[in-house]
C-alpha cells in the first residue's frame, strides 16, 4: 500500500488552517524537481535500481475540481535483470512509495507500471502519478 511521508514537515511553517489551496501550492513547489526510482530485488534480496525517472517539464499541475496534483515522470531503464517490485517518488520534503508491478491484478500492488515499462535496457519509461489533496488534508492534525 502506498505510504506518504513529509506532509507534516511541508506544512510546519504555515500558520492557521491548512486548506486545499495552501497544501496544493506547497506540494507544487516541493514536487517541482521530483523524481521516481523503480526497484527490484536480486537473489540475495538486496534492492537493485531498475529505472530512474525525472519530472517531465510542464506536466506538474493542480486539478482544482478533483483536488489532486498530477504529474508525469520519464527516464530510462538502467537494469533489466530483475522484476520491478517497488517505487519511490521523492520531492524536496514530501515523498511516497509503495509496491509496483507490470502485471495487472497482482494483489497488494498500488501502482501498475504503464505499458511504456518494457523491461528492455535503455528504453524510455513514462509514468503518470496523482496525489490526492483531500486525502493528505485528512492526515494533518
Amino acid at each position: 500500500m502506498r505510504q506518504e511521508q513529509g506532509v507534516a514537515s511541508l506544512v510546519q511553517q504555515q500558520r492557521g488552517l491548512i486548506t486545499a489551496k495552501i497544501l496544493s501550492k506547497l506540494l507544487l513547489e516541493d514536487l517541482a524537481h521530483c523524481g521516481c526510482k523503480i526497484y527490484g530485488k536480486n537473489l540475495a534480496e538486496k534492492t537493485v535500481l531498475l529505472a530512474e525517472l525525472k519530472l517531465l517539464p510542464d506536466s506538474l499541475f493542480y486539478e482544482m475540481f478533483d483536488q489532486r496534483i498530477e504529474f508525469t515522470v520519464t527516464g530510462d531503464i538502467v537494469n533489466n535483470q530483475y522484476v520491478p517490485l517497488t517505487y519511490q517518488v521523492t520531492g524536496h520534503k514530501y515523498s511516497f512509495y509503495g509496491r509496483c508491478s507490470v502485471i495487472r491484478k497482482v494483489c497488494g500492488v498500488d501502482l501498475y507500471l504503464s505499458k511504456s515499462y518494457t523491461g528492455i535496457l535503455n528504453d524510455t519509461v513514462r509514468q503518470r502519478f496523482s496525489v490526492s489533496i483531500k486525502q493528505l488534508l485528512k492526515t494533518l492534525p
